[in-house]
């Protein structure tokens, strides 16, 4: 699918309000986003992957994908699933009461995902978040990557404050209202500058695994 059609915008927003991250665009390339065709799976993937890290997360769905031939079920399918074979995917008791609890609203018409692009960011919030096992920072990550919504800020998710935290040489981690006020020059484009955050910890991570001190590290 193609990316979202303000991305061009976005980056030369973005190499004019802040130079380091233009070094970033010019490293990295352009985001990697493409808005999502199943909104069950987004959401169900967002569950999963929930207080975990991304490479347990990433062997437990795809042992859930495993359990219906190798493809993502449609909502029926996994109402239907016994929550002991979810279990035996690797899916804690909560987080399968979960994302059978999501299949159900989205099976009966509770939740519509048709209407989900007519729909503003606080009220998808606020609707998301009824839901048993859905927090802001997961429909934070629905935003940003199934919808591919452009000023998502996650100010719960840790790589995102991480990076922020190198990003503006911070001698602890931000909290949401510093990273609020750090990310104002970023609008309307937070989503895309928070994408390049998650690259400045790879890009940190990489420098420490060579040897190089912490202190050394350029921040912008």
């Amino acid at each position: 699918m193609r990316p979202p059609a303000y991305l061009p915008v976005a980056l030369r927003h973005l190499r004019r309000v802040d130079p380091e991250l233009g070094r970033l665009i010019g490293a990295h390339g352009p985001p990697r986003l493409a808005p999502s065709r199943n909104h069950l799976q987004s959401l169900t993937r967002a569950i999963i992957y929930q207080q975990l890290s991304g490479k347990a997360a990433g062997t437990i769905y795809r042992r859930f994908i495993e359990l219906f031939g190798g493809r993502f079920p449609d909502a029926a399918a996994i109402t239907a699933m016994p929550p002991v074979r979810l279990r035996g995917a690797g899916l804690s008791a909560a987080k399968a009461t979960y994302v059978r609890d999501l299949a159900g609203r989205f099976a009966s018409g509770g939740v519509d995902p048709r209407r989900f692009r007519r729909m503003a960011d606080d009220a998808l919030i606020e609707l998301l978040t009824s839901i048993k096992g859905i927090g802001v920072w997961s429909v934070h990550m629905f935003l940003l990557f199934g919808l591919n919504r452009p000023d998502v800020l996650p100010v719960g998710d840790l790589g995102v404050r991480r990076g922020m935290q190198l990003r503006f040489a911070l001698a602890e981690l931000p909290t949401p209202r510093d990273m609020e006020a750090l990310a104002r020059p970023w609008r309307p484009y937070r989503s895309i500058g928070s994408w390049y955050m998650w690259r400045v910890v790879e890009e940190y991570a990489g420098r420490s695994r060579g040897g190089e001190s912490p202190g050394t590290r350029r921040n912008g």
